[in-house]
């Protein structure tokens, strides 16, 4: 799923959405500059405007919630 969120952030212009976690959890990202991915890409760091940053681990993640409401699963 981190290589789905890789290709995703990668388009231009960015497109906005959220990380759903197995938990049922969303994470929204609403610029690139709230995500980090490490090269190693087992995490997926994501900050909110207040400094709350969130670690999920790769496993953890289930899809892709596009802004329109549309999801990405992998």
């Amino acid at each position: 799923m981190t290589g789905d969120i890789r290709k995703h952030i990668q388009i231009f212009p960015f497109v906005p959405f959220s990380v759903r976690t197995s938990d049922g959890r969303e994470y929204p990202v609403p610029t690139i500059d709230h995500i980090y991915l490490p090269p190693s890409g087992g995490r997926v760091v994501i900050s909110d405007d207040e400094g709350v940053v969130v670690v999920l681990p790769g496993l953890m993640i289930t899809g892709l919630v596009h802004a329109n409401g549309g999801r990405h699963s992998g």
